[in-house]
């Protein structure tokens, strides 16, 4: 990663932020977007919340070539499907699926420059296993599916790969009410591997992603789920 351009988007918390640390260790340079500067990383960071301002006018200290684009935010919004209203699956979509779309259109320039950059996308294992409750998530979380295989394939030519990570709970502040109390020894059961995943677990698959050792991989959903999608 010894000087590569890195932006995370949301690097703040969570993997997005556990992505950034493994990055800063391997000497990257890092530029951050989010509400907030994300503590004990060194970076170039904007101002950003992807539901209110524009990408273009937000990310505006981008470096001339970038190598690497990570869009991390995301929404766990667990209802029965007769408490979601249209505006919950609005605001999803916007979270999990524009505000991505945005910080691509905003980097693509500099992306395109690099000859063989890498956009890294976060779906869910929700968008593959049928799971009460999801209904929004999984809307929202499939699209970002879509949305990385067809960019792959339109951008494929310029040497730009596209993937995306499909997690399933992970240990992080967004699910932390899911993990509460008796919660998380029933949460770890559920996997075969017997535990939910970390935040390193998933930025260690985002980071390979990243870096030159997968540059003959675009276009995949990368389950990094302790088995939940394929075993039982």
């Amino acid at each position: 990663m010894q000087g590569k351009n890195i932006l995370i988007i949301g690097a703040s918390s969570g993997i997005g932020h556990a992505l950034a640390l493994n990055l800063q260790t391997q000497g990257a340079t890092l530029f951050t977007a989010g509400r907030r500067q994300p503590e004990g990383i060194t970076s170039t960071h904007m101002n950003w919340d992807v539901t209110q301002q524009v990408a273009a006018d937000a990310l505006n200290q981008l470096p001339d070539v970038l190598h690497g684009l990570v869009y991390a935010p995301g929404t766990i919004n667990l209802k029965p499907f007769q408490r979601l209203d249209v505006q919950d699956y609005r605001n999803d979509l916007e979270v999990n699926v524009l505000g991505a779309v945005a910080s691509i259109h905003a980097a693509y320039p500099a992306l395109k420059k690099s000859k063989g950059a890498s956009i890294v996308l976060f779906s869910t294992v929700a968008a593959k296993l049928g799971m009460g409750l999801h209904s929004s998530v999984s809307v929202a979380k499939a699209a970002v599916e879509g949305l990385t295989k067809s960019l792959a394939a339109e951008f494929a030519p310029y040497n730009l790969r596209v993937n995306a990570v499909a997690p399933s709970l992970t240990d992080t502040p967004l699910a932390g009410f899911l993990l509460g109390g008796d919660k998380r020894d029933a949460a770890n059961k559920r996997h075969p591997l017997n535990r939910v995943g970390t935040p390193d677990d998933i930025a260690g698959m985002a980071a390979y992603l990243l870096s030159d050792q997968a540059s003959w991989i675009t276009g995949q959903i990368i389950g990094v789920d302790g088995g939940m999608s394929n075993l039982k």
